[in-house]
């Protein structure tokens, strides 16, 4: 649905031109309009014609005589205002005195004002104005400024008791590291039982794993299970444009935690203030290093004993600055990894119960099939595969959904209106068979869980799922060249079938080399370097990212050596694939008509 345009705020001064228009408005046109009585010029003949018939109340002769003013009576009985020019007339004043009705010699003012439309109009509504503008004005100097008037104030969100509505039922897979934040919660809730032995509270616990695995939920649990308030901020809410401020906002932190005793305060990606100080340079008076000298201050004086404990959360642990890790600040580093399978079948059951699920749903085949995914992760196939089913038609979650949901967070949706030639379908189903058959047909791979060439919105044209029985840990090195040999196996079919090579085959040529230069320079798998480390993860949580730890001439030979491991694996494929041809034209052909079949398909025909 596309969103709707917003009507730009308007600059506080055309507030003020509008306003100025009223009120000219008011006073040159409205304000006199009601002020002044409604006066009609008549001739002579008409004046006398009211003097005749009696309905001449009040006159008015001016001082030269040339002009009358007068207030009769109109044919409907009703007053009004009347002015004529004086015709020459002895008999006039006689004519008046002796009249039926007794009329008035009086001053008639025709702009005789009326007090109350003069207070309310010159007084009252430009009063309403002004403070009507003023209080306009206020509210758009609060938006622009945003926090400028509230300088050194922590912008912490805090919940109060349970109010965080977490505890650690809510958080499942993370055995470990509720066990290790269970004590925190013992002592919170029964502080004497430690003090009385000297123990002293941990004055930090950081929380490091991946994103998506649950950090922030962990803290709040905590929360939630000590009945303590919870203060909650950001990393990024303490760096300002201005020089000391993010210093002013940690202290008024710790003030406000202080106050609030016993209770939690968890810094959430706290990483972009606790980076690595620079050594050299002119960085001494950074904003971020100030701020992260004064974090460090404030946890060097706060007392433990009164309960105030802080929680932060990275996926960076890397970058984190020495002085923040030891102990006596962060005392704890609890590791919040990726769950295993059974860590991942309780995050599934934990999701389901939300939602309307089938009786024969098998959440441990899901498990299976999600092997490295995180909590967030599994929580949004629970969410993919409950509007699936709203999709369908149906009231409950289905199998099929959850299956369906897995392949849309791997590989995005179908695309259902692709325009695909049946010689490029041709090519696209050869090549997955090329994998499936080189995977089965070794002993130290996964099992084919399942096989595809209806593309996706990911761009894959097809893929081949492989789901291991259970989780591993090790990768054998004769394990890790049998994934070479199936990552090079669908160009291998390509070759041999078609006798070219397609665009096809880029993902999983990026992954055998990936897996490949791990194998010579991390995992010691290369016969000529050995046990020698030439690469370093810099990042293990976030990509894998790495960086060489070799000379040129010996990047040169690694090179050298991950082309020789790659073209050694893709012969064994092309090997394979000759030893079994006929099979992989019949598996073709059965998965062009089919476009998608399961893994039990898949060997049923393989054995036939």
């Amino acid at each position: 649905m596309a969103e709707r345009n917003r009507t730009p705020k308007k600059p506080i001064i055309f507030y003020y031109l509008i306003s100025l228009v009223i009120l000219f408005v008011i006073n040159a046109v409205v304000l006199p309009m009601f002020m002044r009585r409604q006066v009609t010029e008549v001739d002579y003949s008409t004046f006398l014609a009211a003097l005749e018939e009696n309905r001449v109340l009040e006159v008015e002769l001016s001082g030269d005589g040339q002009e009358i003013a007068f207030i009769a009576l109109d044919r409907h009985g009703q007053r009004q205002t009347y002015v004529t020019v004086a015709m020459p007339d002895p008999n006039l004043l006689d004519r008046l005195r002796s009249s039926e009705n007794e009329i008035r010699f009086s001053r008639i003012r025709p702009t005789q004002p009326n007090p109350f439309l003069t207070y309310l109009f010159s007084l009252i509504v430009p009063a309403l104005i002004i403070i009507g503008l003023g209080r306009l004005f206020s509210r758009q100097l609060q938006t622009r400024m945003g926090n400028m008037m509230s300088f050194g104030k922590s912008s912490a969100r805090i919940y109060v008791k349970a109010q965080t509505g977490k505890t650690f039922a809510d958080v499942a897979g993370q055995d470990e590291a509720k066990e290790a934040l269970m004590e925190i919660v013992d002592f919170l809730h029964d502080p004497e039982k430690y003090t009385s032995i000297g123990a002293s509270l941990p004055k930090g616990a950081l929380l490091v794993g991946p994103p998506g695995t649950g950090k922030t939920l962990l803290a709040q649990a905590v929360a939630g299970e000590a009945q303590v308030p919870f203060f909650s901020i950001s990393g990024s809410e303490f760096v300002e444009m201005f020089v000391g401020l993010g210093a002013a906002k940690v202290r008024d932190l710790f003030k406000q935690a202080e106050e609030k005793a016993p209770c939690i305060v968890f810094i959430d990606e706290i990483d972009t203030i606790g980076k690595k100080r620079d050594h050299g340079g002119f960085s001494g008076n950074d904003e971020r290093e100030q701020t992260l000298n004064q974090l460090l201050t404030e946890m060097d004086g706060f007392d433990s004993r009164k309960g105030v404990v802080l929680l932060a959360a990275t996926n960076r642990p890397e970058s984190l600055d020495p002085a923040l890790l030891r102990p006596g600040r962060f005392d704890r580093r609890i590791p919040v990894e990726l769950p295993d399978l059974a860590g991942r079948i309780a995050i599934l059951k934990v999701h389901a119960a939300k939602v309307a699920m089938s009786p024969h749903v098998d959440l441990e085949a899901i498990a299976r099939s999600t092997a490295g995914a995180s909590g967030a992760d599994l929580a949004n196939v629970i969410n993919e595969a409950a509007l699936r089913a709203v999709r369908m038609g149906r009231s409950r979650v289905e199998q099929e959904d959850l299956e369906e949901s897995v392949e849309v967070v791997i590989a995005g949706y179908q695309k259902k209106n692709a325009a695909i030639s049946p010689q490029e379908k041709e090519i696209i189903a050869y090549h997955e068979i090329g994998h499936a058959l080189v995977a089965a047909k070794q002993s130290d791979t996964a099992p084919v869980h399942k096989i595809t060439i209806i593309p996706r919105t990911s761009g894959a044209l097809g893929y081949t799922m492989q789901v291991e029985e259970d989780d591993r840990y090790l990768l054998t090195k004769e394990e890790a060249f049998a994934r070479l040999a199936i990552l090079t196996g669908g160009r291998a079919a390509e070759e041999l079938v078609f006798n070219t090579a397609t665009t096809g085959a880029a993902n999983d040529i990026e992954k055998a080399t990936r897996l490949a230069r791990a194998m010579v320079t991390r995992y010691g798998m290369s016969d000529k370097f050995g046990m020698v480390a030439l690469e370093t993860v810099t990042n293990p949580y976030l990509g894998d990212d790495t960086m060489p730890t070799c000379s040129s001439e010996t990047a040169a030979a690694v090179d050298k050596a991950v082309m020789e491991l790659i073209n050694k694996a893709h012969e064994r494929a092309i090997s394979i694939l000759k030893d079994n041809m006929d099979q992989l034209h019949a598996l073709a052909r059965y998965l062009l008509a089919k476009e998608t079949i399961t893994g039990e398909e898949f060997m049923q025909l393989l054995k036939a």
